[in-house]
C-alpha cells in the first residue's frame, strides 16, 4: 500500500466524490452507494489515473474528476456482471442484486453510467470524453462476447483474450492515457502510458482469474471454482485442456453442464492443474504483462511517479484477493 501513499488524499477525495454524486431525493440510491463503499475496493484504475497524472506533471483537481468517473464505470459494470454471474458475495458481503433485487440492481448500474458521463461533462474535454465513450462501450462489448462463450469448453486462448482486453485491459489504459491527457506530455508519452495501463490491465485481469484457483475463500471474499461452476473457462482451464488427457475434459464439461463443483471434483481438477503445471504457467503469462508494462515507463525519466508506476505490476502479481 506504500505505493499509493503518494496519492491517499487523492484517493480519500475521490471516496468522498463518489459518496457526494450518488446523493439523491429517491433514498435508496444513497443507501445502496453507502454499502457499495463500505463494501472496500482497491481502487486500482482510479489510482493508476491519479498517478499517471501526477508522473504527466498534472497536479490540479480534474484527475480526481476523473478518477471518480472511472469509478462510477466501474462500479456500474460489477453490478451488472453480478447478476449475468448470479453472484452471491463480492468483497465477502452480499452482492447488491442479492440484497435489493436484479431490478433496483440494473437500475442503479445504469444511473451510475449516466452519472460518469455527466460528471465527465462538467469538465470541456471532448477528446477524453470520447476516450470514456470508446471504453465503456468495449466493456459492454467485452461483457457480450463473453456471453457468446460461456459454457464454450472448445474456447481459445485468444479468444479467452480478447474478453479481457475488452472487459478490462481499454478501462486501464485508458485510465494511464487520461492521466497524460491532463498532464499534456509528447504524444510518444502518451501512447506509452495507454500501453502501460493496457498491459497492466491484462495482468490484472490473469491474475484475478488464476485466484479463482488459487486463493483462500475467506481471503477472496467470494466462492473459489466460480468462474468454471459460471461457465467461464478462463486460461488455467484452457491450459489444463491443451495439456492434459480425457480425464480433464470430462471434468471440466461436466462442471460447465451440471453447474456444479462438488469437493470430490474440485480436489480432482486440483490436481490436474498441479500435475500439469497449469499455475504456473498462467502466472508466467501475467507476469509476461506486467513485465511489458514496466518497458513502457522507459519513456519517461525516473522519477518518485514513475517508481510508485514501476511497483505497481508487482503489487498485482502479488495480491490475494
Amino acid at each position: 500500500m506504500q505505493i499509493f501513499e503518494p496519492i491517499r488524499e487523492d484517493l480519500e477525495t475521490v471516496e468522498r466524490e463518489f459518496a457526494r454524486h450518488i446523493e439523491s431525493r429517491i433514498e435508496l440510491i444513497p443507501e445502496i452507494g453507502r454499502y457499495i463503499l463500505r463494501s472496500g475496493g482497491k481502487r486500482v484504475r482510479p489510482a493508476l489515473l491519479l498517478m499517471a497524472s501526477r508522473l504527466s506533471g498534472y497536479r490540479g483537481n480534474r484527475a480526481v474528476l476523473y478518477a471518480s468517473v472511472v469509478e462510477f464505470i466501474h462500479t456500474a459494470t460489477l453490478l451488472h456482471d453480478d447478476i449475468i454471474d448470479d453472484a452471491d458475495l463480492r468483497r465477502g458481503r452480499l452482492t447488491v442484486h442479492s440484497r435489493w433485487g436484479n431490478d433496483v440492481s440494473v437500475l442503479l448500474g445504469d444511473y451510475l453510467y449516466i452519472t460518469s458521463m455527466a460528471l465527465a461533462l462538467t469538465e470541456d474535454s471532448l477528446d477524453i470524453l470520447r476516450l470514456l465513450c470508446d471504453v465503456t462501450v468495449r466493456m459492454i462489448e467485452g461483457e457480450l462476447y463473453q456471453l457468446t462463450k460461456t459454457g464454450d469448453v472448445n474456447i481459445r486462448e485468444e479468444e479467452h483474450f480478447e474478453i479481457i482486453r475488452r472487459k478490462t485491459a481499454y478501462l486501464f489504459g485508458g485510465c494511464a492515457q487520461i492521466g497524460a491527457l491532463l498532464g499534456g506530455v509528447t504524444r510518444e508519452q502518451e501512447q506509452a502510458l495507454r500501453e502501460y495501463g493496457f498491459n497492466l490491465g491484462i495482468a490484472f485481469q490473469l491474475t484475478d482469474d488464476l485466484l479463482d484457483y488459487t486463493a483462500d475463500e475467506t481471503v477472496l471474499g467470494k466462492p473459489v471454482g466460480g468462474d468454471l461452476r459460471e461457465g467461464k473457462l478462463t486460461l488455467p482451464i484452457i491450459y489444463l485442456l491443451q495439456r492434459s488427457d480425457g480425464r480433464a475434459s470430462d471434468l471440466v464439461r461436466q462442471v460447465v453442464r451440471e453447474r456444479l463443483v462438488t469437493p470430490d471434483t474440485w480436489r480432482e481438477i486440483a490436481g490436474l492443474l498441479a500435475e500439469y503445471d497449469v499455475l504456473d504457467s498462467a502466472y508466467t503469462k501475467a507476469a509476461e504483462y506486467a513485465g511489458l508494462a514496466k518497458t513502457c515507463l522507459q519513456a519517461f525519466p525516473p522519477t518518485r511517479e514513475r517508481d510508485a508506476l514501476m511497483a505497481l505490476p508487482d503489487y498485482v502479481l502479488a495480491r490475494e484477493r
